[in-house]
């Protein structure tokens, strides 16, 4: 049970209902840790924003997801780990991927890249060396796309506390932390 409440259909508010519409057209349903941002319309306005912004960059949706799982392994986050192996499945993402993922590589050398980038990231609350962004320049990746994996990176930690917080009741498919994909 969720120690923040999960805002339903029949207790939104106008401003929350419009959201919700908002989501739901995009993508089908309002995930359960959208419906805990709703209680603060600016909060979710605000995550929905950054979201945006990460998923129309120029990295591909699998290493998106990619960086996803590895945070919310490292963080223990079920409901993110849930719903980033589904999604993730849903990129073209195998369990011999996703198990990597969750461990901080990859199977893809550019990917693995930018997975353990993001991990340092976390780890290191930002403060990487110079060699491991030189690390992502040799990979391949632009200094736009570095910028878009720091974003990643924000927003997965983001919705990694939230969701742990709030305990937040999974919606996805349950994922076990300490079971391979």
């Amino acid at each position: 049970m969720s120690r923040i409440t999960t805002v339903t259909d029949d207790i939104a508010n106008n401003e929350q209902a419009e959201l919700f519409a908002a989501i739901k057209a995009k993508l089908g349903i309002v995930p359960n840790f959208l419906r805990v941002f709703a209680n603060s319309p600016d909060a979710l306005k605000a995550f929905l924003g950054f979201h945006h912004i990460a998923g129309n960059g120029s990295l591909d949706a699998a290493t998106r997801e990619r960086i996803a799982l590895t945070l919310a392994q490292k963080n223990e986050c079920s409901y993110c780990l849930s719903a980033h192996t589904a999604i993730g499945r849903k990129t073209g993402l195998n369990s011999d991927e996703i198990t990597a993922n969750r461990q901080g590589d990859s199977h893809d050398a550019k990917a693995a890249v930018a997975v353990k980038f993001a991990r340092k990231l976390a780890e290191h609350t930002g403060d990487v060396t110079t060699a491991e962004l030189q690390e992502m320049r040799d990979a391949g990746f632009t200094d736009a796309d570095i910028v878009e994996v720091i974003t990643h990176t924000g927003i997965n930690l983001l919705t990694n506390i939230l969701s742990k917080a709030s305990r937040v009741g999974i919606d996805f498919p349950k994922v076990d932390l300490n079971q391979a994909a």
